[in-house]
């Protein structure tokens, strides 16, 4: 039993697409945050391009499918690697990463992830040491609205 669907053809143009905020911290007063247009978002895959703040910080983590990570400009450190514009990472299925900090310009990048993008954090005690190091205070993800989604990625209007 074979998957009787044919083959889709998608287009999307980033201008078209609404910001997400994805991530949020207070760094002293100033809100800093990550955020997302997603321009593909099925059971398969998602792909998305991200705007990180100056000195976001994302925990060490890894994710429940391959995940790839363009720098289309400016940087960010992962671990101790400075990744900057025309950068390529790749993350398989099970490997670690981080913690993720946003350079002193912010970074664009564009990922894509190969199924289940869901986050497994990796060293949430060292995430949090990082963040009193810091004066860093992370937010609550903020909600994320996926109704505009249905299963097989096609979009509703």
């Amino acid at each position: 039993m074979g998957d009787d669907r044919e083959p889709r053809l998608a287009f999307v143009h980033l201008d078209d697409e609404d910001w997400i905020e994805v991530k949020a911290q207070m760094h002293g007063d100033r809100r800093v945050s990550i955020r997302e247009k997603w321009l593909e978002f099925t059971p398969e895959r998602l792909s998305l391009y991200a705007r990180y703040d100056p000195g976001v910080i994302v925990e060490r983590h890894g994710h429940m499918s391959d995940h790839v990570v363009f720098v289309l400009d400016g940087e960010i450190t992962v671990g101790n690697v400075r990744c900057t514009k025309g950068m390529h990472i790749m993350l398989e299925k099970g490997a670690v990463f981080g913690p993720i900090i946003g350079g002193p310009d912010g970074a664009v990048l564009y990922e894509i992830m190969m199924g289940d993008p869901r986050a497994v954090p990796a060293d949430k005690p060292g995430f949090a040491k990082l963040c009193a190091e810091r004066g860093v205070t992370p937010l609550p993800n903020p909600p994320i609205d996926t109704s505009r989604w249905v299963h097989l990625g096609e979009r509703l209007d």
